[in-house]
């Protein structure tokens, strides 16, 4: 494989910025220092007065997803390549098998559709049944697949929702695995009964889509799940917190010593409940996803999550519908499919709304774009990190440089934009990719196929407080 040598900028990680050039080689980070000498045959790649960060990694998204009678207009290959145009060059998305459906048949099939991918990813698999199948399933899935993670959602009933017994089982035997459960925290209950409540009142538009889903019923969802994970004594990780409630479950989780960690989506931090109630059909329901964006109260709370260490990763959800699809809802909120994009945008958003306006420091950036993902799901510092011996995945970035985000000009093939319209200063010029440049100045190289599966080791062997926890569970021979 060629070698790159990147010259001249100032590396970012999580925890210090310093200025150094970096080389290349195979896909690995070799060498990171100033003035270093430019191997025989490297291209060289100038980095003066940018910033070299490691490539975004997005812990959530959506690719190729059946879902509501449809499947996503971004496929494995189309997404990661636009979360490439970027600097995002990691993925970790979700294999939602049926009820009923053998999860490990579930997971052949979602790495069968993966094989096509630009970029690097991994997968959470969604719990959504429970049996001792299920159970014996999940040790295959962390002990021989590298999966160390697993998705419950507590919305969508009738469909993929989770009850509260499946929750405790799922939760158990994730602690016994030395894996991480995860919750998408709405009350599926009363999204069922508000749905059937704001459509007795003839609301049937978009509008009604966010008076189904208050933050309550997050902030409920949230209480329940981080309860039942602390009296397992699992840690546990609550998806795309949207609102007040939410975030404040998790800080006063956290307050008591329980691990707690929690994600935020870009559209979240900066898009507000108002998109709904846009008069053009097409226009509102092209925000339509869940939980929904929120009074515009509730961002300047995430942002304080993430800089206070309470909320840890930011993501995008990415899971694009097209117009045509999004118009079965015509009539009716509720059959609008959930879904928005943004793994193209979401570094550009964080950086021009978090950096610019002083809420973050260029190393709490990376931290909440790469490296704490890394750190949360144990591919680090292999991913999330420039050192000798990570992975070469890297985004050189100009904070001068400035777009205006738009869907004419995205390579997403989705056909609405989610930041139509937003101009922001501080973009990629440069994303390297297992060592191959990959996006330069705007020209997008991405390969089909290239991509690896990333294996995530279980924290059993390097976590052993969960290891303790579970021999504390053990019932006593007088229980028995």
């Amino acid at each position: 494989m060629s070698s790159l040598h990147i010259r001249g900028g100032t590396v970012v990680n999580a925890d210090r910025q310093f200025r150094a050039d970096v080389i290349t080689q195979d896909g690995k980070i070799v060498a990171v220092g100033e003035g270093l000498a430019t191997p025989a045959g490297a291209t060289v790649v100038d980095a003066g007065g940018q910033y070299v960060m490691p490539g975004g990694i997005d812990p959530h998204t959506h690719m190729q997803l059946p879902f509501m009678g449809t499947v996503t207009m971004d496929d494995f290959f189309t997404g990661t390549a636009a979360g490439m145009a970027g600097g995002t060059t990691t993925i970790i998305d979700f294999v939602i098998p049926d009820p009923q459906e053998n999860i490990l048949e579930a997971y052949k099939k979602w790495r069968g559709w993966a094989e096509k991918a630009a970029g690097d990813y991994s997968f959470h698999v969604a719990i959504t049944w429970w049996s001792e199948q299920v159970r014996k399933d999940m040790g295959t899935l962390v002990n021989e697949e590298g999966i160390n993670s697993f998705k419950h959602f507590m919305a969508y009933k009738n469909a993929i929702m989770c009850d509260d017994e499946t929750l405790v089982n799922s939760f158990k035997r994730s602690l016994e695995l030395g894996a991480m459960p995860t919750v998408h925290a709405e009350n599926g209950e009363l999204v069922y009964l508000l749905q059937q409540t704001v459509a007795d009142m003839g609301i049937m538009g978009p509008e009604g889509h966010p008076l189904s889903r208050p933050p309550m019923v997050e902030g409920e969802a949230a209480n329940r799940a981080i309860a039942i994970a602390d009296v397992l004594n699992v840690p546990i990780y609550v998806v795309h917190v949207s609102c007040i409630e939410a975030a404040e479950a998790i800080a006063r989780a956290r307050a008591r010593g329980q691990r707690v960690y929690g994600e935020v989506l870009a559209g979240h931090l900066v898009i507000d409940d108002s998109v709904y109630r846009d008069p053009d059909f097409a226009t509102a329901a092209g925000y339509v996803m869940s939980p929904p964006f929120r009074p515009k109260g509730n961002q300047e709370f995430l942002w304080r999550g993430l800089q206070s260490g309470n909320l840890h990763t930011t993501a995008t959800d990415h899971c694009t519908f097209c117009a045509a699809q999004k118009a079965a809802g015509k009539d009716n909120f509720a059959k609008i499919p959930n879904g928005c994009g943004g793994v193209e945008e979401r570094l550009a958003v964080i950086w021009d709304a978090g950096v610019n306006t002083g809420r973050l420091t260029p190393s709490e950036f990376v931290a909440i774009t790469s490296a704490n993902t890394a750190k949360l799901f144990n591919i680090y510092p292999q991913k999330g990190s420039v050192s000798v011996g990570a992975d070469a995945d890297l985004v050189i970035w100009d904070p001068e440089g400035s777009k205006t985000l738009s869907v004419k000009t995205q390579f997403s093939k989705g056909d609405f934009n989610i930041f139509e319209g937003r101009t922001v200063r501080g973009v990629p010029t440069h994303t390297v990719s297992q060592g191959k440049l990959v996006f330069v100045q705007g020209d997008l190289r991405a390969e089909r196929g290239v991509g690896r599966y990333i294996k995530r080791p279980a924290f059993n062997a390097n976590f052993a407080p969960m290891a303790l926890r579970a021999e504390a569970l053990k019932p006593t021979a007088v229980e028995r």
